[in-house]
């Protein structure tokens, strides 16, 4: 008896049928007509281009863009183009194998662009292909993420702004002149944003920043994989250091110092690693390391910093912590600003537990913030958003505190 087919195996199937797969969920959102108009561009493209548009939704059958577009690809066996949404936004986002060409920039000139925002989800399809046909991806994303950054250098900062609120959005004031100031407010926060993003996504093409699919394949691996994993992120840090001149400007030069010391503590934690903690530790120390040498990189250029961005607060191996969030550990009357990745940030705000990484405590598992404090470094910073001194802590030796 045959099993039945994976929830991959069946979109492939879709897929050599038709290029463009759509949910029957989302079918109004991409008629039938747009369709066939869009696979008639496709043929203009130097590869095959494949779009899969199913609902990311934590906890469904696919939550992340990248894990989808991955299973995707190895089920169909074929290289190209994988266009699909960006992490449960309206956003769409670009993977490709067997090639250059410039996809995943020409989506995120898409996704950036101010004149797209409210363009139908055709269009913004269209405009992906004719970028990658065209092969100016690149040079698109570069002009938009420079309007970005010279509209928000000209906005003149306000003091009374709204605060953020559990989303990262803003809490909005009472009545129509409080409104309409939380929109501009809004709008400008949504901009920098924007802005933030177009740093660190620029910099991590120059192949300084952690690559995020590091972060697809570790949440997932056991603890010999994760070690592995660790061990080579620890080797590929070094590298780059090697290869960086020492910058002459003051500010860039005590962050590349950043770099170093992060680099040290980084292949400290991974020779002492007695578990997927302290492994968790070793990516967090190279990711903050790696922020740190991007940043110093572009100071001695004259560029700004690239805005930092921690890994989850309830479990590094999520990834990037896109959400700000006041969380209350349970059984406690303190309340912690934290960061976290979409999901674990969703299920906290609905009182769920999120999807933590676990250390122990007395013998049996906790979430590692409940491990003890005197014996657990990640514990007590956080993995370093509790307190900011992190990398200084490791190279002191409070790593295992018990020896």
């Amino acid at each position: 008896m045959s099993s039945e087919p994976s929830p991959g195996e069946r979109l492939a199937a879709a897929l050599r049928r038709s290029p463009i797969y759509v949910d029957p969920s989302l079918a109004s959102a991409l008629p039938q007509a747009q369709r066939r108009a869009l696979i008639a561009r496709f043929r203009k493209a130097p590869a095959p281009v494949f779009v899969i548009l199913v609902p990311l939704v934590a906890g469904g059958t696919w939550s992340d863009s990248e894990e989808l577009a991955t299973v995707v690809h190895d089920r169909l066996g074929r290289d190209g183009i994988f266009i699909t949404f960006d992490d449960r936004t309206d956003d769409l986002a670009a993977r490709e194998w067997g090639g250059e060409y410039q996809a995943r920039d020409a989506a995120w000139a898409v996704a950036l662009d101010r004149a797209m925002d409210d363009a139908p989800l055709a269009d913004k399809l269209s405009r992906i292909v004719d970028l990658i046909v065209s092969g100016t991806g690149t040079r698109e994303y570069k002009r938009v993420s420079a309007e970005i950054r010279a509209r928000v250098s000209r906005r003149p900062e306000t003091r009374d702004r709204p605060a953020p609120d559990e989303d990262g959005g803003l809490a909005l004031p009472l009545g129509a002149a409080g409104a309409a100031a939380a929109g501009v407010a809004g709008l400008l926060l949504w901009r920098r944003r924007r802005m933030a993003s177009a740093a660190r996504r620029e910099v991590a093409g120059e192949g300084l920043l952690m690559p995020r699919t590091v972060f697809a394949t570790a949440s997932r691996a056991n603890e010999d994989q994760l070690r592995e994993q660790a061990s080579h992120e620890v080797i590929t840090f070094g590298e780059l250091l090697d290869e960086s001149s020492t910058p002459a400007n003051e500010r860039a030069g005590t962050l590349m110092a950043r770099a170093l010391d992060a680099y040290q503590a980084a292949g400290k934690t991974l020779d002492a690693a007695r578990g997927v903690p302290d492994l968790a530790g070793v990516l967090v120390l190279v990711d903050q390391g790696r922020d740190a040498l991007a940043s110093a990189q572009a100071v001695a250029k004259g560029r700004p910093e690239i805005p930092e961005m921690p890994l989850c607060f309830f479990n590094p191996l999520h990834g990037d912590a896109t959400t700000k969030l006041d969380w209350r550990p349970i059984g406690t009357r303190e309340r912690l600003r934290v960061q976290a990745c979409r999901t674990c940030a969703r299920a906290a705000r609905n009182k769920q537990t999120p999807d933590v990484l676990t250390d122990t405590r007395d013998g049996r598992p906790v979430p590692y913030y409940e491990a003890d404090p005197a014996q657990s470094i990640w514990a007590e910073t956080g993995y370093g958003q509790l307190r900011p001194d992190l990398i200084h802590r490791i190279l002191r030796g409070d790593l295992n505190k018990t020896d």
